[in-house]
């Protein structure tokens, strides 16, 4: 028997560790099926959900019209965008824009569908040579519980419960509206399993940069006893003999973290990590700073060796290895 929509939402969420159980969450929504059915799927598995819609101002007459919708469906806090920003403005633009208006509510919600990831992996396939693909958390507090369901269904789910949707006239001329309405049609021509295909590239790890790879791969084959290239970004890789380690300034998530001491790695927690030389548990440090607990599986540990921990970053230090490790933490991404 088919699972129903919300119960597979609810498995996605629970898998990703999305929102907590009959949390509070605020749904960024459009007026469009995809939007519609996130708000009334989550208020239907329990969630304390609201909703804000982001005016653009780019449709005239017709984002004034999504705007009285989202606000008479869903009861959604409708934000107009200044209008100061520079026409022409593309869909990461905008989207950007509706992050950085709706910053500050808590946690937010987006209803992007497996057909947007699909479209995501092959336009980045395209434009860059990578398979990133949409994730189901942002560092900055976006999540996306739809991302199981296909747009199709969406729609159905729409329909089947009585909920007049939107539709964007614009999405035709977008990139976006090229590949979803004459690209993929065209591939699955070629191969009827093509969104799955493209689809199952999301969750694969993603290669390196090929400048990148390029550089890894001569430093590995040089027949030098100690060898050194730059990988930009403040990083540096040493192979010395068979030995190979990064040095200088690494990412990891939000956070930027640098140190001239050699050998730290950088993992997260594990059950029982303590911080070298203290009988505190790492949990307890999280606990006593008041880090979400949704925020802890990702925060960064330094470590010495591989179970070691001498720095939680902007925590913690272990004794002697105070300010050893340089760490500060952007926006996100």
């Amino acid at each position: 028997m088919a699972r129903s929509v919300p119960d597979r939402v609810e498995s996605w969420i629970r898998r990703q560790d999305l929102i907590a159980p009959g949390g509070e969450i605020v749904c960024l929504v459009s007026g469009g099926a995809d939007s519609t059915c996130l708000w009334h799927a989550l208020g239907k598995l329990g969630y304390r959900t609201s909703a804000v819609h982001v005016n653009h101002r780019v449709r005239a007459s017709e984002s004034e019209e999504d705007a009285r919708h989202c606000s008479e469906l869903m009861g959604a806090d409708v934000l107009a965008s200044s209008g100061s920003e520079p026409r022409g403005r593309t869909e990461a633009e905008l989207r950007e824009l509706r992050y950085r208006l709706t910053a500050g509510r808590g946690l937010r919600a987006t209803g992007h569908t497996a057909s947007d990831q699909v479209e995501t992996v092959l336009y980045r396939l395209v434009s860059s040579g990578s398979q990133k693909g949409i994730k189901a958390r942002r560092e900055d507090g976006v999540v996306r519980p739809l991302l199981p369901l296909w747009r199709e269904e969406t729609e159905a789910y729409c329909r089947s419960h009585g909920l007049p949707f939107r539709v964007d006239s614009s999405n035709r001329d977008t990139k976006r509206g090229l590949i979803r309405e004459e690209i993929l049609p065209l591939l699955r021509r070629v191969h009827p399993g093509v969104d799955l295909n493209l689809l199952a590239l999301a969750d694969e790890e993603p290669r390196l940069p090929r400048e990148l790879e390029r550089t890894l791969v001569q430093l590995l084959a040089s027949r030098d006893g100690t060898k050194a290239a730059d990988l930009g970004q403040g990083v540096r890789a040493v192979r010395e003999y068979d030995t190979l380690r990064l040095e200088g300034r690494v990412s990891f998530g939000p956070w930027r973290l640098e140190s001239q001491a050699p050998d730290l790695g950088v993992r997260t927690r594990r059950p029982g990590d303590r911080l070298a030389g203290r009988r505190k548990k790492v949990q307890d440090l999280f606990v006593d700073a008041k880090v979400p607990r949704r925020e802890r599986d990702a925060w960064p540990l330094v470590v010495d060796g591989d179970d070691e921990v001498v720095a939680v970053p902007g925590i913690a230090e272990a004794p002697g290895w105070e300010g050893i490790v340089r760490a500060w933490k952007d926006g996100g991404l």
